[in-house]
């Protein structure tokens, strides 16, 4: 448990200030006691039983392990792609291999980092949300992206619908309700440019270790959180 909780803040905020790296001393973040499971410190835990018994030190303690587990969430990301590699699901390339041939061809364009970033998470929901992945996929950037790069992601599976929802008797133009709409065009351009064009087994894809540094260095700068406030000088 942290003993002082104010100092303690102070050095979780000039963590966050150092670059974002969320450096925190290991004495804040472990405090000196007992081992416990999995080798955590037992001080190094909340007190309460529920929320209503916590206290600002137990916050003090809670906040100073989300730094650190908040940074490492682009590995996580990355771990949880990697998932997809083998799933083919019918297609002519596996999940993965079209998640890189998409984030590929949008580098190769041009694109900048954080849109090639979504273009290689895009379908990265598949696992999880058979019948929704692209609000997954949506969901885990949205503290992190643009606006319109979050729509483009949200909106890409009804867009990419125009190229084969007539051969399972579906409205190929669902993606019509969305037209005039001020990303539209941007969507419906990912999905001509990089995502349907992504099939091809003879296409040399650049590796996922390519992409990894792009991947952390969004996940590590949220745009949008409601717990930012909680984590910046007042």
């Amino acid at each position: 448990m942290v003993n002082n909780s104010s100092d303690g803040l102070m050095r979780l905020r000039a963590g966050l200030d150092c670059g974002g790296l969320w450096e925190l001393d290991f004495s804040l973040r472990h405090g000196d006691g007992a081992m416990a499971d999995h080798g955590e410190p037992i001080e190094s835990r909340a007190k309460f039983r529920a929320m209503t018994e916590g206290t600002a030190a137990d916050w003090m303690t809670i906040a100073a392990h989300f730094g650190p587990f908040a940074m490492q969430g682009g590995k996580r990301v990355i771990e949880h792609l990697k998932l997809l590699d083998g799933d083919y699901g019918g297609f002519p390339v596996d999940r993965l291999t079209h998640c890189l041939q998409t984030a590929t061809r949008a580098y190769k364009d041009g694109r900048e980092e954080e849109y090639v970033v979504c273009a290689l998470l895009h379908d990265i929901g598949d696992t999880l949300g058979a019948f929704n992945h692209p609000d997954i996929a949506a969901a885990i950037l949205k503290p992190f992206v643009l606006e319109e790069n979050h729509w483009m992601v949200e909106k890409h599976g009804i867009f990419q619908g125009y190229y084969f929802f007539h051969y399972l008797g579906q409205d190929r133009d669902m993606r019509d309700q969305f037209r005039g709409h001020a990303h539209f065009e941007r969507t419906a351009e990912f999905c001509e440019k990089y995502d349907q064009a992504a099939f091809d087994p003879n296409y040399e894809s650049m590796p996922l270790s390519a992409f990894e540094p792009m991947v952390m260095k969004l996940f590590s700068a949220p745009r949008n959180s409601m717990y930012a406030g909680a984590l910046t000088e007042e």
